[in-house]
């Protein structure tokens, strides 16, 4: 248990529209940064490591969709420089999705049949961003050749065991494993008591050479959209599928359970939706929402229910 006792404060002003509550607690159930995130009157309160420190993170809005604003506690272990302080500022802001303008993406979704509700239904969620490269790395393994109710319990059973406890604000919070943490780690441990099966050495190897030295995702995101996914498949057990996950520019990540809503929506409910037809409804996904695939996947994603009544359809997060 690390007490964050020394804290600071600042003001977001993300790029509008912003919906608050729409982009830190998305309607799918993902968490921000990690599962032990309390979310209660309106306000978040999350950790995760910056520029190797433990930090805990408590944000409310302030603002409105149209005209946003959030206001935002950092907690640490001791008090630091104002250089830092920035740093974490930063990375808050880019994470959180403050800095992008979805105008472009808007107007594509307008004319588009599948996202032109979609996007009436979630106006003002924003993408954000992973914890780190380590805790994006973690999520894409874990979805490899499994469904996402399994995917979970891997995950569940690495924050168990290997994760620090962050405790500030009248919280106790659990972050996501460090990549130090897992290089240590035995990859029959992960392999037996979590379940992993042939991930675990990916796992661990993944972690190694991040601990080695690699680039974060900030690093990757100064780079072009193929130049870091070509870096990210340089990770050990990382191809094209979870790469595009990873990727801090975007991608188009269809697996199995995706390649079934997609596929439906794309090409009918009769749709191959097996693993010979995941390149074709990658390549419509990118053919049809370009750079905004990504963006795109996230709308669909969360507004599954919705969606599948107005296309008649079954579609299934599973």
């Amino acid at each position: 248990m690390a007490k964050l006792t020394h804290s600071f404060s600042f003001v977001i002003k993300p790029i509008p529209p912003y919906n608050f509550e729409l982009t830190v607690r998305k309607p799918a159930g993902w968490p921000l940064f990690t599962r032990d995130e309390v979310w209660q009157d309106k306000t978040l309160w999350t950790a995760l490591h910056i520029d190797g420190e433990l930090v805990g993170v408590k944000l409310s809005s302030s603002g409105t969709t149209a005209k946003p604003q959030m206001q935002a506690e950092v907690f640490l272990k001791t008090g630091q420089d104002k250089s830092l302080q920035a740093s974490i500022q930063e990375i808050l802001t880019s994470k959180l999705g403050a800095d992008t303008d979805l105008s472009e993406f808007y107007k594509l979704a307008a004319k588009d049949s599948i996202l032109k509700d979609t996007v009436k239904d979630l106006y003002g969620l924003h993408n954000t961003g992973f914890a780190s490269l380590f805790a994006s790395a973690t999520l894409a393994i874990s979805l490899q050749m499994a469904p996402i109710a399994r995917s979970n319990q891997m995950q569940e059973c690495l924050v168990e065991r290997y994760s620090e406890t962050a405790e500030f604000d009248g919280h106790s919070i659990r972050v996501w494993p460090t990549a130090q943490a897992i290089a240590r780690a035995s990859v029959e441990e992960l392999f037996k008591e979590c379940k992993w099966g042939y991930r675990a050495k990916f796992l661990v190897q993944t972690a190694q050479t991040i601990q080695k030295g690699f680039p974060t995702l900030e690093e990757l995101r100064q780079l072009t959209p193929e130049e870091a996914k070509k870096e990210i498949m340089e990770l050990p057990g990382i191809g094209d599928y979870s790469a595009d996950i990873i990727n801090p520019h975007g991608g188009f990540s269809i697996d199995v359970w995706s390649a079934d809503i997609f596929g439906k929506l794309f090409f009918g409910k009769d749709a191959e939706t097996d693993r010979n037809a995941i390149d074709r409804i990658k390549a419509e996904g990118l053919r049809r929402w370009g750079k905004w695939a990504r963006t795109a996947f996230v709308y669909v994603v969360h507004d599954i229910p919705r969606l599948s009544k107005r296309v008649g359809m079954e579609l299934r997060l599973s």
